[in-house]
């Protein structure tokens, strides 16, 4: 897909005039992960056969409670299975769970990710805990929420009830994770509940037991059954840190299988729809009031603090005091997990302010030049995105002229998606530079359009030397 490049990059700057180039200098803009953290990982798709990551172990023996609980849930406990059409070798493993006496099965979306963006390549298979095996249909997935629905051919035994209305949670209440952790086979986990997170884009519930690899998708249930969450993750920085889907989002899921004459043919079209949705409400809450402005040297720069964006600072004395880098990162902590290999619906950006006593305006400029990185964008060769599009300008905001590059990337399988990435540097000091970078992941096109410009915008110089 060809994109005008050119013309996206003077929409944004309509009311930017063109400035002469002056010393050119750029940027390394790429955010890091902030001291002490870690975005949550998931724990079911990606657990391969027989892998045992970071060490883990098997679960703590369950308690007397938790081992009734699984005594009775046992039955509609399930393994849920991607194998390879080809050769019907395994490829991921996660958890499920019957729901009450039907046919119907609750897991996670990642678990099941293969199937619903690859249906001619992977085919999915349960497991129960007597090693009995089927196969399963995908009815409905909710990616925003990271869950699907699937069908099989056998019954539930009534267990597992979700609710109709909400589901009323006290802090510190005892809940009871089941599923199949490392491949290790079936297994519960005692913890208790901790209250909403509200940092993800999405609520989840956070459950302080373990969740392992190959829990995703199974039930954290209070201990008459009633159905509470879905494991879906957990912190790898963190002690029995792990987090829940709340049952809320499955209701809704639920409530649409039962409207949907039949499953969707394909399910790229239904995932794209959702994602559309998701950044409209991600761009919109983004941009609802002004961006914040942070002071870096004499530049002003836009940044956005919320519950769901976190920013963080850090100074350094580079190269035996041959020049001094402050740095400001701001980046979303959740992502909307699509497959093993890409994750969407996200927003970051920095700022790297560097500044020199000891070099003369050549080598500073040489030294600017060096760190403005606009390569390892991507290739055509990657069969999710297409190959970058870039277009360079030189431009002038209110107060400050800029070196700006953007680039766009379309989605292959999910039309109206793109990624933008707008790159700027400063060119009005010989011996001092601002470099910028925001990265938009899975908008629409005029949603990268507005923030690439309320960005840009907002860069400017008036702040203190």
């Amino acid at each position: 897909m060809k994109l005008p490049i050119t013309a996206v990059l003077l929409s944004c700057l309509a009311a930017v005039a063109f400035a002469a180039p002056a010393a050119v200098t750029p940027a390394k803009p790429d955010a890091k992960s902030p001291p002490g953290k870690t975005a949550p990982e998931k724990s079911g798709a990606d657990a391969k056969q027989g892998e045992d990551e970071d060490g883990e172990s098997a679960l703590p023996p369950p308690s007397s409670s938790a081992q009734k609980v699984y005594s009775a849930a046992k039955a509609d406990l399930l393994q849920i299975r991607m194998l390879l059409k080809s050769g019907r070798s395994q490829s991921s493993v996660g958890s499920g769970f019957m729901i009450g006496t039907s046919n119907l099965v609750v897991t996670n979306y990642h678990v099941v990710s293969q199937m619903a963006i690859d249906p001619d390549v992977y085919v999915g298979e349960w497991v129960d805990t007597d090693g009995k095996s089927g196969p399963l249909e995908l009815l409905a997935v909710d990616v925003l929420h990271d869950l699907a629905v699937v069908r099989i051919n056998r019954n539930g035994t009534g267990f597992f009830n979700v609710p109709e209305k909400p589901v009323q949670l006290t802090q510190g209440q005892y809940l009871y994770s089941l599923g199949n952790p490392l491949d290790l086979g079936f297994a519960i986990s005692e913890g208790a509940y901790n209250g909403v997170i509200m940092r993800s884009f999405y609520d989840q519930l956070m459950f302080t037991g373990p969740i392992n690899s190959g829990m995703s998708g199974g039930p954290s249930v209070t201990a008459n059954g009633l159905v509470a969450g879905v494991n879906v993750s957990k912190r790898l920085d963190g002690e029995l840190v792990s987090f829940l889907v709340p049952v809320k989002y499955v209701q809704e899921l639920l409530a649409k299988v039962a409207k949907q004459a039949r499953p969707p043919k394909e399910f790229n079209p239904l995932i794209g729809q959702q994602l559309l949705s998701h950044q409209k409400s991600m761009i919109d809450k983004l941009l609802e009031t002004p961006l914040s402005i942070k002071t870096m040297g004499p530049y002003n720069v836009p940044v956005r603090e919320s519950e769901q964006v976190r920013c963080w600072g850090d100074s350094n004395v580079k190269d035996e005091a041959r020049f001094t880098a402050y740095t400001i990162n701001c980046t979303m902590e959740s992502a909307i997990y699509i497959s093993e290999s890409q994750q969407t619906g996200q927003v970051s950006m920095s700022h790297q302010y560097v500044r020199s006593n000891n070099l003369d305006q050549v080598r500073f400029a040489n030294l600017a030049s060096s760190l403005f990185k606009v390569e390892n964008l991507g290739s055509n060769k990657d069969t999710r995105l297409t190959a970058p599009s870039c277009t360079e300008k030189f431009v002038k905001t209110r107060t400050l002229p800029l070196r700006a590059v953007m680039c766009v990337r379309a989605y292959r399988k999910f039309e109206g998606l793109y990624n933008f990435t707008l790159l700027t540097a400063s060119t009005d000091d010989a011996y001092a530079n601002l470099q910028s970078r925001l990265d938009l992941r899975g908008v629409s096109y005029e949603n990268g359009l507005r923030t690439s410009q309320a960005f840009l915008n907002a860069l400017g110089r008036g702040g203190r030397k």
